[in-house]
C-alpha cells in the first residue's frame, strides 16, 4: 500500500473497465489508470497495493515501491542478472522492474493468496519470457522452499487486511531469511506504522540482532511519529550504499530521509528484538490514510 505520484502530461487512453472479484484476501478491484494506457492500481478491500504499467514495467507509481526500486538498483552492479525472492506478489510489480532492469535474473513470487494470483496472472499477464515463478503459499513457507545462499535479493511487502503477518516480524522469521541470502545478499521489507512507532522501533531492533548494516528510509514525517506511512528497511551483512541511496530518496517526488548507524540505533528507543513467542501483527492503518 503506498501513495502514488505523478503520472506526468495526461495522455488519451481507449476506455477500459475496472476489474472485480472476490480473492481470499477480500475484494480485489483492478483500476485502470486514465493517464497511462495500460496502467493499472490493485486495490484489496479499497486499500491500494500495487502499479503496473505492463507498457513501461520499470515506471514505479507508488512511493514505497520507488524506494525499493532505489534498494533493487543499487544491490548488484547496473544490469547484472539477480536471484531475487519476492514475498508478498500483489500485481508482481517489483518482479517485472527487476525482470525489465536486470534481464536474464530468476525471480520467484511467493503469495499466499491463489485466488490473487489468478486474478493478476489473467488480467495483467506476465512477460512469458521472464524467469520469474509465482508459488501460491505462505510468504514464510515459500521462504523455508528457497535453496540455501540463493538469493541475492529478498523484498518483503506483505500485508493482509493491510497489516504484516506477526509470524514475518520476528528473529526467527530472519533467521530463514539470513539462511536463503548470499553473504552479500540484501534484504528490504516494507513496513507500515504511526506514532508512537512501536511497530518500526521493534523491527529495527530485530533486523539488528540478525544483521550487520541496516537503514531505514521514509518520509520525514512518518519518522518523527506525525503521520501513518510507509518505511523502508534494508538490511545486509555488507556494506550498504548508502550515500547513493540517500541521494536518491532525498531526490524523489515525494523525499525520503535516510537513517543508519547511531541514529537508527537511538531512533529504536531501546526496543527489545521480536520472537515468534511476542510477534503481532503490524497496526492497522486509519481509513484516512486511504481518501
Amino acid at each position: 500500500m503506498g501513495r502514488s505520484r505523478s503520472n506526468g502530461p495526461r495522455r488519451e487512453r481507449a476506455a477500459a473497465e475496472a476489474v472485480v472479484e472476490q480473492v481470499d484476501g477480500g475484494l480485489a478491484e483492478l483500476r485502470p489508470d486514465r493517464e497511462r494506457a495500460r496502467g493499472w492500481t490493485l486495490l484489496i478491500d479499497g486499500a491500494p497495493q500495487s502499479y503496473v504499467d505492463l507498457d513501461d514495467p520499470a515506471y514505479l507509481s507508488f512511493e514505497y515501491q520507488r524506494r525499493l526500486g532505489h534498494v533493487i538498483d543499487l544491490a548488484v552492479p547496473p544490469g547484472k542478472p539477480v536471484h531475487a525472492v519476492h514475498l508478498g506478489g500483489g500485481a508482481f510489480t517489483l518482479a517485472r522492474y527487476v525482470a525489465a532492469t536486470r534481464p536474464r535474473s530468476t525471480q520467484q513470487v511467493v503469495e499466499r493468496d491463489a485466488a490473487l494470483v489468478q486474478l493478476v496472472r489473467r488480467a495483467l499477464p506476465l512477460d512469458p519470457g521472464a524467469r520469474i515463478r509465482v508459488r501460491a503459499l505462505d510468504a514464510r513457507e515459500g521462504l523455508a522452499k528457497v535453496a540455501d545462499g540463493w538469493a541475492d535479493l529478498i523484498v518483503a511487502d506483505v500485508f493482509s487486511g493491510a497489516r504484516t503477518p506477526a509470524h514475518l516480524t520476528s528473529t526467527e522469521f530472519l533467521d530463514e531469511v539470513r539462511r536463503a541470502l548470499k553473504p552479500s545478499g540484501v534484504y528490504a521489507a516494507n513496513l507500515a506504522d504511526g506514532p508512537p512507532l512501536a511497530h518500526l522501533r521493534g523491527q529495527i531492533a530485530t533486523a539488528a540482532a540478525r544483521f550487520g548494516e541496516l537503514a531505514l528510509i521514509a518520509d520525514a514525517a512518518v519518522l518523527r511519529g506525525k503521520r501513518f506511512g510507509n518505511a523502508i528497511l534494508v538490511a545486509s551483512d555488507a556494506p550498504l550504499p548508502l550515500a547513493e541511496l540517500t541521494r536518491r530518496a532525498a531526490s524523489d517526488p515525494h523525499p525520503g530521509r535516510l537513517e543508519h548507524g547511531r541514529a537508527l540505533t537511538d531512533f529504536t528507543g531501546g526496543a527489545a528484538p521480536v520472537t515468534d513467542a511476542a510477534a503481532v501483527a503490524s497496526p492497522a492503518p486509519p481509513p484516512s490514510v486511504f481518501h
